[in-house]
């Protein structure tokens, strides 16, 4: 069992762990006690009643979040000619094709995330064993296989982050940073949310959203009341 430090059990201690609170007030709170002495990442947490087993259930997507995430993405573009320079045009970090597959396939990890035309995944599907297991593959599903590499830079560089169901049907995604301020923060999550209301396959039965939480980087989680998040 990890040991909690004292000043996590001080801010636990101002908050109800039986309560479900409403999002602003819960947003509000998580600021409120948080205790690091940096600019901490806020982040929301969702268990859902969805068997990931099933082909139908296995949420997946990305959302660009209204406010940004407080961090840049870099951004490795693998495109061909009039590809590449319209994702250099865009402000791509790395723009290239084979020189850059080698460089990933000898352990060079210098991004975040990675866009691609379809063109290129016949060559990036050798590296799946590589870039798989880090959730750095390009997907259609996350719009990073994608011929429009300008919008696929803009969102990445505006805010955009990408989510991915669990095996045990748990979702996470960061919403900002403690210094954007409940209204931003707020806007972050109602996002969100919205794109998980929308994602919830025809399939599932049953409560659909079964815990929702918040919390800081390193600060105690607060249940969140769905329903109060429009």
């Amino acid at each position: 069992m990890v040991k909690k430090s004292k000043k996590y059990i001080e801010a636990a201690k101002k908050i109800d762990a039986e309560k479900a609170y409403a999002g602003s007030e819960a947003i509000e709170l998580v600021q409120a006690i948080d205790f690091v002495n940096f600019d901490a990442t806020i982040e929301v947490s969702y268990r859902l009643g969805v068997d990931p087993k099933q082909a139908d259930q296995q949420i997946r997507g990305a959302v660009v979040l209204p406010n940004g995430t407080g961090k840049t993405q870099r951004v490795l573009v693998l495109a061909k000619g009039a590809k590449a320079a319209e994702a250099e045009a865009a402000g791509a970090d790395y723009v290239g094709e084979a020189e850059y597959l080698e460089k990933i396939q000898g352990g060079w990890f210098d991004f975040d995330v990675i866009v691609a035309t379809p063109d290129m995944m016949g060559q990036i599907g050798r590296l799946g064993r590589v870039l798989g297991p880090k959730g750095l593959m390009p997907n259609p599903k996350t719009g990073t296989v994608t011929m429009d590499v300008t919008k696929a830079v803009n969102d990445i560089k505006a805010g955009k982050v990408e989510y991915r169901v669990d095996k045990v049907g748990n979702l996470q995604f960061i919403i900002g940073k403690k210094s954007f301020g409940t209204e931003k923060l707020m806007e972050n999550f109602k996002a969100v949310h919205e794109v998980v209301l929308k994602a919830k396959p025809s399939s599932a039965k049953g409560v659909y959203i079964k815990n929702l939480a918040v919390a800081s980087t390193m600060g105690p989680g607060l249940k969140v009341e769905p329903s109060t998040l429009g």
